[in-house]
C-alpha cells in the first residue's frame, strides 16, 4: 500500500449556534461547490485514494472482467403488452446503455426471445447510446408513450443533477417534433387523446412543486400552471391510470396524502379532490371500472383497502380489512380482478381478488424471496406479469394465468460462466435488538464456503424502505472467494410493516443504529463471520457513520456511498434540497431543541472522536443533488483530524449524481473498485 500522504483539509473556523448551543464547524467551507480550492481539495483526495488503492488495479480489472463475463450484453427484456404493440428494451454488447423498441401485438402471449437477437419487425423507438453520444452522463428521466401509441414524451440529462429537459417523438414518422421543455422532473402522463402532456417542475430545494399542461406542437412558452403546492414538506406528481379514464395529480408528504383528479379525456379541464388532506393519513387511487380502488391508513397504521364512488371518492367503504401482521403495500385495478401487493413476517406476497370469485394468494417455491407485480399496462387482461427474484435465484418473469392459475415462466436473468443456484444457499437469521426486538438478517452464501468467514452486511432502515432478499451478479465475485453476504432489516426499514418503520424514525431513530450492530454481533456470535465490513447508500450511509462512531470495533471496514453523514447540519438548513420535507422523516431540529440534541448525539459528523476506526471508503457525486457531495468529504476530513485508525478515503465522482456513474460499464467498474477494497480490507484485517 501506498506511503502517500493524505491531504489534510485545511480549518476554517464557522460559528453555529441553535437552542442556545455553540458549535464550531472547520470544514464548512467544503460546501462551496464553485470555490477552486474545494475542487482543488476533491481532487487531491481522488488522487490519494487512487495511490492507496493502486495495488489493487489487477483485481479491480479481474472482478469487472467477471461481471462483464457473468452478464449476458445482447440481451433483451419480456415484452410488455400495451394496446397494439408488444414494448420491450434491449442491450448491446459494447454499449453502455438501453435501447426501446416495440413490435406490432397479436395476442397475449409474448413474442419467442432468442437471445441476442432482435425481435423481426422490431421498431427502435429510443436508443440510449445514440441520445447520449460522447457525454459521460446520460439518464432518462421519462419515457411515456400516448394513449394511441403514436407519440413518445421522453426526457434526459447529461450531468446527473437530474433535471431534465423533454422532448416529444413522433413514433409513426420517426421525426423528433420542435417540442422541448427544459428543467423538468421525473414522470409524467398523457391526456386520453393524445394532444397533452402534463409533466412537473422543482423549485431551488429540489423539491417537484408545480404540474403543467403542455400541448404538443405549441412553444414551452405557452404551457398552463396546473397546480402548484406551496407546503414546503410536500412533492407532487402526475399520473394516468391504467384505464385511462382519469388523470391523478399526488401530493404528499413523508406522512400525508392529497389526491386529485381529473377525467382524462378532459385535459383543460379543473382537478378536483379526492379528500382533503389529514396530518398522517396517506392513501392512494386506483380506477376500477365502476368504482375507485383506495389504500389508506386512516384508523389503519398497516393500510386497509377500500371501493370508493365514482361521483364521491372521498367517502371509502371497506374491502380489505386492517390486518396487525399484514401491511398493504399497493393496489392494481384491471377489468376483472384487482391485485394487492403486501407484506408479512418480513417477506412480499401477491393477492388477487377477482371479481366473481373468492381471494387468494400466490404460492411462491423458496423460504426467502422477493415478489411484485410488474409491468401491466393493459386494463382488460386475463394474465398477471410478476418479477421474482431471491438471493440465489436471478430476477425472474413470469405470467400468472389467472384462468388456470399456473405461474409461467417467461424469462430468468442469464448468468453465464456456469452459474448454478444449487452452488449457493440462502438462510434467514434473526439477531436480538438491545431491547429485545428480533431483528432478520437474510445471508447469502456459496456451499462448502469454511466458517467463520468474512462477511458483508448491507442496511439501509430509512423511509420504510425495504432492502429485499434479490440476487446479484457483482455480489457472486465475493461469494466466490468465500465471503458471506447479509442483509440487515432493521427497523426504520419497511421489513416488518408500518410499525417497523415508526420505531426506527424520529426518536427512535437510534434504533436503526443499534439493530444493525445487534446484526453484526449476532453472525459472529453465530459461526457466520470472521469480521463483519459493513455497507450502505444514501440514507443508509447514514446507518455507515452512525454504527462507526456507535461500535468501531465491530467492523473490519466501511463502505459510505453517498452518505447522509452530516445530517444536523443538513436538515438545519431549509434552504438546502429536500430539507424541508425531511422534517417528517427526522424531525425538525430548527425549531424543537429536543430534536436538535437528539440528532446532534448521533449525527455522524458531530460524534466522531478519538477512538481508533476501521478503514472507511466514502464514495460520492459532485452533482449529486439529494446528498450532497461536501457531507461526506466534511465527514473524512474530520475523521482524518479527530480518529485514529484507518485509512479513511474519499472517492468523488466529478460528473455524475446520486446513482453514480450512468453507463453500464462504468458502473461496473465502479462497484468493481468498490468489491476490490472490500476484499482487500478484509484480508488485512484477518
Amino acid at each position: 500500500m501506498s506511503s502517500e500522504m493524505p491531504p489534510t483539509a485545511k480549518k476554517v473556523p464557522s460559528e453555529r449556534v441553535h437552542h442556545g448551543d455553540t458549535v464550531i464547524d472547520h470544514y464548512a467551507w467544503l460546501t462551496v461547490k464553485d470555490d477552486p480550492e474545494t475542487i482543488a481539495y476533491l481532487e487531491a483526495e481522488n488522487a490519494y485514494t487512487q495511490q492507496m488503492t493502486a495495488h489493487l488495479k489487477p483485481l479491480q480489472e479481474t472482478i469487472f472482467q467477471e461481471i462483464k463475463g457473468r452478464t449476458l450484453e445482447t440481451d433483451l427484456s419480456v415484452p410488455t403488452r400495451k394496446g397494439d404493440w408488444w414494448y420491450y428494451s434491449r442491450t448491446e454488447e459494447g454499449k453502455q446503455y438501453g435501447i426501446q423498441c416495440r413490435v406490432a401485438a397479436a395476442g397475449e402471449t409474448p413474442p419467442e426471445l432468442k437471445a441476442g437477437e432482435p425481435l423481426p419487425g422490431e421498431q427502435v423507438m429510443l436508443d440510449g447510446n445514440e441520445l447520449a453520444g460522447e457525454s459521460d452522463f446520460f439518464a432518462l428521466g421519462t419515457s411515456a408513450v400516448s394513449p394511441d401509441g403514436t407519440l413518445l414524451a421522453y426526457s434526459v440529462n447529461f450531468t446527473g443533477d437530474e433535471r431534465f429537459t423533454l422532448k416529444v417523438k413522433n413514433l409513426v414518422t420517426g421525426q423528433t417534433l420542435a417540442d422541448e421543455i427544459p428543467g423538468i422532473f421525473y414522470g409524467g402522463a398523457w391526456s386520453a387523446d393524445g394532444t397533452t402532456f402534463f409533466y412537473t417542475t422543482v423549485d431551488e430545494a429540489w423539491r417537484p412543486h408545480r404540474v403543467y399542461r403542455h400541448t404538443v406542437g405549441t412553444p414551452a412558452a405557452d404551457d398552463v400552471l396546473v397546480h402548484e403546492e406551496a407546503d414546503e414538506r410536500f412533492w407532487i406528481g402526475v399520473g394516468l391510470t391504467r384505464s385511462e379514464r382519469y388523470l391523478i395529480l399526488s401530493a404528499g408528504s413523508k406522512i400525508t396524502s392529497e389526491i386529485r383528479i381529473l377525467e382524462a379525456d378532459r385535459p383543460t379541464g379543473e382537478f378536483r379532490v379526492v379528500r382533503p388532506r389529514e396530518t398522517g393519513v396517506e392513501y392512494g387511487l386506483d380506477h376500477a371500472g365502476d368504482r375507485f380502488l383506495v389504500l389508506h391508513n386512516k384508523n389503519a397504521e398497516n393500510f386497509e383497502l377500500a371501493t370508493a364512488p365514482l361521483d364521491d371518492p372521498g367517502t371509502w367503504t371497506p374491502l380489505i380489512a386492517h390486518r396487525e401482521d399484514t401491511r398493504l403495500l399497493d393496489v392494481d385495478a384491471f377489468s376483472g380482478h384487482t391485485v394487492v401487493h403486501f407484506r408479512r413476517d418480513g417477506l412480499t406476497g401477491i393477492r388477487i381478488l377477482p371479481a366473481d370469485g373468492e381471494p387468494y394468494e400466490i404460492g411462491l417455491p423458496e423460504p426467502i424471496y422477493d415478489v411484485a407485480p410488474s409491468g401491466n399496462p393493459e386494463f382488460v387482461t386475463g394474465r398477471l406479469r410478476i418479477g421474482y427474484t431471491s438471493m440465489i435465484t436471478p430476477p425472474s418473469v413470469y405470467d400468472y394465468d389467472l384462468a388456470s392459475r399456473e405461474l409461467i415462466l417467461l424469462k430468468r436473468k442469464p448468468v453465464l460462466g456456469g452459474y448454478d443456484p444449487a452452488d449457493y444457499e440462502q438462510f434467514r437469521e434473526w439477531a436480538t435488538a438491545p431491547d429485545g426486538t428480533r431483528v432478520p438478517i437474510s445471508i447469502a452464501v456459496r456451499k462448502g464456503t469454511e466458517r467463520p468467514a468474512p462477511t458483508v452486511l448491507y442496511g439501509y432502515g430509512s423511509y420504510e424502505i425495504s432492502v429485499d432478499p434479490s440476487f446479484s451478479v457483482a455480489r457472486l465475485s465475493l461469494l466466490d472467494r468465500g465471503f458471506v453476504f447479509a442483509i440487515a432489516h432493521i427497523r426504520g426499514g419497511g421489513e416488518m410493516g408500518r410499525r417497523w418503520y415508526e420505531d426506527g424514525k424520529f426518536q427512535q431513530k437510534k434504533n436503526t443504529f443499534t439493530d444493525f450492530v445487534a446484526c453484526a454481533e449476532h453472525l459472529r456470535a453465530a459461526g457466520w463471520s470472521s469480521g463483519v465490513i459493513a455497507r450502505g447508500g444514501s440514507a443508509g450511509g447514514l446507518l455507515m457513520g452512525a454504527v462507526a462512531n456507535l461500535a468501531p470495533e465491530s467492523f473490519a471496514g466501511v463502505v459510505a456511498e453517498v452518505p447522509f453523514v452530516d445530517a444536523l447540519n443538513t436538515i438545519l438548513d431549509p434552504s438546502l434540497p429536500l430539507t424541508v420535507i425531511e422534517w417528517d422523516e427526522w424531525g425538525d431540529p430548527l425549531h424543537d431543541p429536543d430534536v436538535y440534541a437528539y440528532m446532534k448525539s448521533y449525527s455522524p459528523y458531530e460524534n466522531v472522536d478519538g477512538r481508533v476506526y476501521p478503514p472507511i471508503l466514502a464514495i460520492t457525486s459532485l452533482n449529486d443533488t439529494r446528498v450532497l457531495y461536501h457531507e461526506p468529504a466534511k465527514w473524512i476530513a474530520r475523521l482524518r483530524d479527530t480518529a485514529r485508525g484507518g485509512p479513511f478515503l474519499l472517492k468523488t465522482e466529478m460528473g455524475a449524481g446520486h446513482g453514480g456513474r450512468s453507463g453500464r460499464y462504468d458502473s461496473w467498474r465502479e462497484e468493481a473498485f468498490t468489491l476490490s477494497w472490500i476484499l482487500d480490507t478484509a484480508k488485512a484485517a484477518q
